[in-house]
């Protein structure tokens, strides 16, 4: 099957990308791996920035103003400004899609105040505000026509000279390989912050897979050793203690029951915080028992679920324990907005690093990147599909993924991959987490390295071809451990301190490093870092030696 437009992830970015290049002569699909309402967008649940007056400029300014200061000096403004200009008209049409965010008294649309945030700002349906966003696009999306083409494991892309020509994919239901054509490919395929297994809120599967495929396609990766940390999972299952608890106005108490820090300061310091608490031998808890019932029933109702549910405390009259979790990676594919380099490829949501976090996310500007810059992904691609055809396929690349498909199945072996899965989660979180130096940094390198030899000695035990959950895990792991090989990387070369990247023996933060790594694979197994140079003269070079 051929579409003029393939979307690869079903979050509030690719959703949106889909629908914005869906017209009624094209065809337009979305491929996920897994069902299509499994993404970190649908668990997302604090809310979504926005000024919803665009004459407001006092406000807008704000808003540009709490997203620069938030990005730590790795900011990109002309993005930024993007970002918050758009997210007025974003709201409108999330609610013509059937989006209901919740209401004030007077009828106009409820905001509230996060962490960073100089004003209230954040609009909300609950605590479950990406749930409702995406299943209104998922909805919006099927009724326009586009196709979703589910349990797909995107293997690389299709490449003619400079220019994408589809996607590679493995249908799970038979292990086939299958390719699917298409003029534009818009990835909106989420993080890499599940890699930090049993200390994260993302599901263990959401790893890097699509920013391996980039890697393998010749782009770079960006400032990949900013992981977010939030700094509330509730301690026994890692669930996200949304944000929101705290702007309702939640305590953070040690066990001693006193107050250490300001619930409204950035992530960051939190945790950082939160971890200093918990190496005193301190528990840290979330109380919210001064808050009426009542509001905790209604403005967060899947905590008060989930708390029980999950623990056995009622969050009215009980301190609810918890801890930082890996949560965000404002790290990801390099993209100019949202292109590349690859004629026809646009990159949207978590897995691009497009400058609007930079080193630090602001809190509920998640969804609303995802959101603006899937619309002007979705734009872009059936424009390109416009004015282009279908071009070739190297079925070579096809044959060297059926050939490795096949040597998975061929082989036996004594390894357990969900091990070395667990051994790899636990070595990032406790090397590679929020407090980072050399020896710890040096350590993971080596281990990492040494997990990603033995996991090309993985191969199935159960042979049988349909829906073996084995062969994507092995290769889900394999994306994994080299995503984890740049981030080590990128942290390596940060001698410095700088928003969610804390390196104890590189306590300050340095202007000579006020600039991005790059990360690149010359050849499998084979990285090279550099500061991205953005200067004039650089950029003047390039334009110079282009035009020869």
């Amino acid at each position: 099957m051929v579409y003029d437009v393939i979307v690869v992830g079903s979050g509030v970015a690719g959703l949106m990308a889909a629908i914005e290049a869906k017209t009624e002569q094209n065809k337009v699909a979305i491929i996920t791996k897994g069902n299509i309402f499994k993404s970190n967008s649908s668990m997302a649940s604090g809310g979504i920035n926005a000024v919803l007056d665009s004459n407001d400029s006092k406000a807008l300014t704000e808003h540009i103003n709490d997203t620069i200061n938030s990005a730590k000096g790795l900011g990109d403004k002309k993005a930024i400004t993007y970002m918050c200009t758009k997210a007025s008209s974003i709201i409108s049409k999330l609610i013509d899609y059937g989006v209901n965010f919740d209401r004030d008294e007077q009828g106009n649309i409820a905001q509230r105040s996060f962490g960073g945030s100089s004003s209230h700002r954040t609009c909300f349906i609950g605590d479950k505000t990406g749930g409702a966003i995406t299943q209104a696009l998922i909805k919006k999306a099927r009724d326009i026509g586009i196709e979703f083409l589910v349990n797909n494991f995107v293997l690389n892309l299709a490449k003619y000279h400079d220019n994408v020509s589809g996607v590679v994919a493995l249908r799970k239901i038979d292990s086939n390989v299958l390719i699917y054509p298409a003029k534009a490919v818009v990835l909106a395929g989420g993080g890499y912050a599940g890699m930090y297994r049993g200390n994260s809120t993302n599901a263990q599967d959401y790893t890097g897979d699509l920013l391996a495929v980039c890697l393998r396609a010749g782009l770079s990766l960006s400032n990949m050793e900013f992981i977010q940390f939030h700094p509330t999972g509730i301690a026994k299952t890692n669930y996200l203690v949304t944000e929101a608890a705290r702007a309702e106005g939640g305590y953070l108490i040690n066990s001693d029951g006193e107050r250490f820090v300001n619930e409204l300061d950035t992530r960051d310091k939190i945790s950082k915080e939160i971890l200093k608490e918990q190496h005193k031998g301190h528990k840290v808890y979330i109380d919210l028992r001064h808050i009426p019932k009542e509001t905790l029933e209604s403005r967060l109702p899947g905590l008060y679920a989930a708390a029980y549910n999950q623990c056995g405390v009622d969050i009215a009259t009980e301190l609810l324990e918890i801890k930082p979790v890996a949560h965000y990676s404002m790290g990801g594919v390099e993209v100019n907005m949202v292109t590349t380099k690859l004629k026809g490829l646009y990159i949207c949501g978590e897995m691009a690093s497009s400058g609007v976090h930079g080193a630090n996310r602001l809190g509920g500007n998640s969804l609303l990147e995802g959101t603006v810059f899937g619309e002007l992904a979705g734009k872009k691609a059936a424009k390109h599909a416009e004015t282009t055809h279908f071009l070739p396929i190297d079925y070579n690349i096809v044959i060297k993924d059926i050939q490795s498909i096949d040597k998975i199945f061929d082989s036996d072996t004594s390894k357990n991959f969900n091990a070395i899965r667990i051994s790899m989660g636990k070595c990032m979180f406790e090397k590679v987490g929020i407090i980072r130096n050399k020896k710890m940094l040096t350590q993971a390198f080596d281990y990492i390295k040494y997990l990603r030899r033995e996991s090309y000695s993985l191969h199935c035990i159960n042979k049988e071809k349909r829906n073996n959950v084995e062969l994507t895990s092995i290769l889900e792991l394999r994306n994994a451990l080299e995503i984890a090989e740049a981030i080590i990387l990128s942290a390596q070369k940060r001698k410095e301190s700088r928003g969610a990247h804390f390196r104890e023996d590189y306590p300050i933060t340095s202007s000579v490093m006020n600039k991005s790594i790059l990360v690149t694979e010359l050849q499998k197994g084979y990285f090279r870092t550099a500061f991205k140079d953005s200067s004039l003269i650089t950029f003047l070079k390039k334009t110079f030696t282009n035009r020869r």
